[in-house]
């Protein structure tokens, strides 16, 4: 149920406001990696005589995740030589372990995440993602896709079942900057023929999602289906997609 401070948060009295159109991150809010990338990496710490829980791990990725965000809105990961990628995903295996309750070494998280990309994922929806994208299309509102994804969305989605209730899906690769930057929600206002307080974005990274949406003045809700967000407060949280429909 929405709090009564949430529906005066996006009330409006002339109509001009009302939510013509949802975009949605797909990684992690849409679709997720299969088999479950807490899985591998408990097998791969294993393996390497580290133990840790995989509830632990859920929790712990989007303080990693979100760390990964900020040091690409820096610098970009892929323009990197070499040795500074190696010491990244080091330092974020380091956080992510950390963050789950194990220290390790630069050198051991490294081995570790060396040791997950042997095992490659595919991706897979959450269970609430289907649902919550044909209700929203069958309210008439415009249904977009953004991601910092590097690769093709739209054979995915086909893949995936998501094409007939999508208008269109947009990739950092095609806009040539990564959320937070404007230019990707700019480019989605565009593409939903919409102003920027008539949309509303979904994502679980509070630097990329929530900060970057709310950056263009599109209205954003922080998707936290593990409670790793707890500490934000200046922004909706919901624990499922199907808490959307509230906010529409």
């Amino acid at each position: 149920m929405v709090k009564p401070r949430q529906l005066l948060w996006w009330s409006c009295v002339d109509g001009v406001n009302m939510i013509k159109a949802v975009f949605f991150d797909w990684y992690n809010t849409i679709a997720r990696f299969y088999p479950p990338r807490e899985e591998q990496q408990v097998a791969a710490c294993r393996q390497l005589g580290v133990e840790v829980s995989p509830q632990a791990l859920r929790r712990a990725y989007p303080a990693a995740d979100d760390f990964m965000t900020r040091e690409n809105a820096f610098f970009a990961l892929r323009e990197r030589p070499e040795l500074e990628q190696q010491r990244f995903w080091a330092e974020y295996e380091r956080m992510l372990l950390r963050e789950a309750g194990v220290e390790v070494s630069a050198e051991l998280a490294l081995q570790i995440i060396q040791e997950v990309r042997l095992h490659p994922s595919e991706f897979a929806l959450f269970e609430d993602a289907l649902p919550t994208l044909q209700e929203v299309k069958a309210r008439g509102l415009v249904l977009g896709l953004l991601s910092n994804l590097r690769r093709e969305l739209d054979e995915l989605c086909q893949r995936l079942g998501l094409t007939p209730y999508l208008d269109f899906t947009l990739t950092s690769a095609e806009v040539g900057f990564e959320k937070p930057h404007p230019a990707i929600f700019f480019e989605a206002l565009k593409r939903a023929n919409v102003k920027p307080a008539q949309a509303l974005h979904v994502g679980d990274q509070y630097h990329s999602d929530i900060l970057g949406a709310r950056g263009v003045g599109i209205r954003p809700l922080l998707l936290d289906r593990d409670g790793s967000w707890e500490e934000v407060k200046d922004c909706p949280r919901i624990k499922t997609l199907a808490e959307v429909l509230n906010y529409l």
